[in-house]
């Protein structure tokens, strides 16, 4: 076996970023994003290795074992998540990413993905509440009105205010054209929200003095986004209550240290965000940040279970010749095909996540049209690609780790077995796993007539070549069954059946473009090498699994006329 993988660890993150595509055109985009060199990533990452080691690791166990509690109507985070808190914002590490103009620090996406992903393998559920904070400054950037960016802006990327994203409702969860929650205008320009909203991520929380909740609602002319704030500014500073209420908080399987509340709105004011009647398309602007953010969370989990699977596997002894002492557990065959296994998975995994980051940043910086068109359509279809298997590797690698450490990985005695319960809802929320199939079926081969795809295959057809390899066989097929499917756009039925199949082929595809990037490397180092054989162990039978998902594409129709009598 290889060394072994450190999938959280610092020296192979630097090592992804620096062989991620697109990162030299980037550090040419601007002069902040040029300061990002080698050197200073290293240090930001250090750093925040350090913090999280030494901030919220240990708050993970105790916070899912005493969850968050509802006090007299208002929510109470696990013990040390406030205080932790204020670390976190006293340190800067809300401003990475955030323009300077903002007051934050101009750095690219792809170190704040980084960061978050060391903030998630530490603890999930605290690694939450940065994410709708950098959503919301984006959309208020975006589309709020001077004197709301003004008043809410910086101290959302400074961390010192928090945000909330009001969307579901009993009946209308991603069909949000069913929602009943209404809006209604005052003489003074402000607006009374009525209606109900659950399954709200840090709804409530005694983290931030404030909270933006970011609502949508139905106006007379169509759905809409208000910022309702949770408290409300009265004369000489002083604050008083809006009329947000607390209904409950979910009993949930896992995350227990994030707050997820059902929010009740009593003619709250608010104000409007943008135009009204185009708060659905409004909410895309925090497409990237939420998805990518998702698969992130997703993949922290799985590089943190890996890792611990890793070091167990090193210490726990048992089996060899009974003359002699029992040897340690990671020099079984087949321990070692499971470790290979999981950290293959979560380093190709990482190098996508920081690929779309990459990508998103040149798709709104670089100075060439062209460019950031084709960085665009890259970096939408690697979206719910990436958001999807991130969010299954969470899961899938802890369940993986857990095989290793047997019946210790089914206890609480090992962090495992939370690992697995924290990860399983990162293909839920922001759109299932069926629904981002969909998206990429719908939005990006049909309305978008496949551009991104073909944005893909010119990228990675670059770098994996044509031939007979694992990896430009996944590209062919792939081409293949997205040449099919749009050929079914008349009968919509046929291809839908067949488009969560798609979805994983097109993962498989993208996951093969990086693993020969990093099966490629050169140097020789620790942390090199292990890209390397994570790369080639990736590879290693990625055209069998290719062609059973090109075959569920085109099989799926089929599949269903059983369902009628099933």
């Amino acid at each position: 076996m290889d060394a072994g993988f450190t999938p959280i660890d610092v020296a192979s993150m630097l090592v992804q970023i620096e062989a991620t595509p697109g990162i030299d055109r980037l550090r040419s985009c601007s002069l902040q994003f040029g300061e990002a060199d080698r050197r200073t990533v290293a240090a930001v990452l250090d750093e925040a290795a350090r913090f999280c080691a030494n901030n919220l690791a240990a708050l993970n166990v105790g916070a899912d074992r005493i969850g968050c509690r509802l006090e007299c109507g208002r929510v109470a985070t696990p013990p040390g998540f406030a205080t932790a808190w204020q670390s976190y914002v006293a340190a800067g590490w809300p401003t990475l990413d955030h323009p300077t103009a903002q007051g934050g620090q101009g750095l690219p996406l792809v170190l704040s993905a980084s960061v978050q992903l060391l903030v998630d393998a530490s603890c999930a559920a605290f690694g939450m509440l940065p994410v709708l904070q950098r959503s919301a400054a984006r959309l208020l950037t975006a589309h709020g009105d001077d004197r709301m960016r003004a008043e809410w802006v910086p101290h959302l990327v400074s961390g010192e205010v928090a945000a909330s994203i009001c969307i579901s409702e009993a009946e209308a969860g991603s069909d949000a054209a069913r929602i009943h929650t209404t809006a209604h205008a005052n003489d003074d320009g402000s607006w009374a929200i009525t209606g109900e909203k659950m399954w709200i991520s840090f709804g409530d929380h005694d983290m931030c003095p404030r909270i933006a909740h970011c609502v949508l609602a139905r106006s007379p002319n169509g759905l809409s986004l208000f910022l309702v704030p949770s408290e409300l500014s009265v004369e000489n500073g002083l604050t008083q209550r809006n009329s947000v209420f607390v209904r409950r908080l979910e009993t949930k399987m896992g995350l227990h240290g994030s707050p997820t509340c059902a929010l009740g709105f009593e003619a709250a004011t608010g104000w409007l965000i943008g135009a009204e009647g185009r708060g659905l398309a409004q909410l895309f602007v925090m497409i990237t940040n939420m998805r990518l953010s998702a698969g992130i969370q997703g993949l922290g989990l799985a590089a943190f279970a890996a890792d611990v699977a890793r070091d167990y596997a090193a210490e726990r002894r048992q089996g060899g010749p009974l003359s002699a002492a029992a040897v340690a557990i990671d020099s079984h065959a087949d321990v070692q095909c499971q470790l290979l296994d999981m950290g293959a998975e979560v380093e190709v995994l990482r190098g996508l996540g920081l690929a779309i980051a990459v990508q998103a940043d040149i798709a709104a910086h670089d100075s060439d049209p062209e460019v950031r068109r084709a960085a665009a359509a890259l970096t939408q279809w690697l979206l719910p690609i990436f958001k999807t298997l991130g969010g299954e590797a969470g899961f899938e690698v802890a369940s993986a780790a857990m095989q290793v450490l047997g019946g210790a990985g089914y206890t609480r005695d090992w962090p495992i077995e939370q690992a697995l319960r924290d990860a399983r809802v990162a293909t839920i929320y922001e759109g299932t796993t069926g629904m981002q199939a969909l998206d990429l079926l719908h939005r990006r081969m049909w309305r978008d007539r496949g551009a991104g795809l073909a944005a893909f295959l010119a990228i990675a057809r670059a770098d994996v070549g044509q031939g007979t390899t694992g990896a430009a066989q996944c590209l062919d097929l792939l081409e293949d069954a997205g040449r099919w499917l749009c050929e079914l756009e008349p009968t919509p039925r046929a291809a839908e059946a067949g488009a969560t199949a798609f979805l994983h082929l097109a993962g498989l595809a993208a996951t093969g473009w990086i693993a020969v990037r990093l099966s490629g490397l050169t140097a020789d180092d620790a942390a090199t090498r292990r890209l390397v054989a994570a790369g080639s162990h990736w590879l290693s039978d990625i055209a069998l699994r290719a062609a059973l998902d090109h075959a569920r594409v085109f099989g799926g129709d089929a599949k269903l006329r059983n369902y009628a009598t099933l």
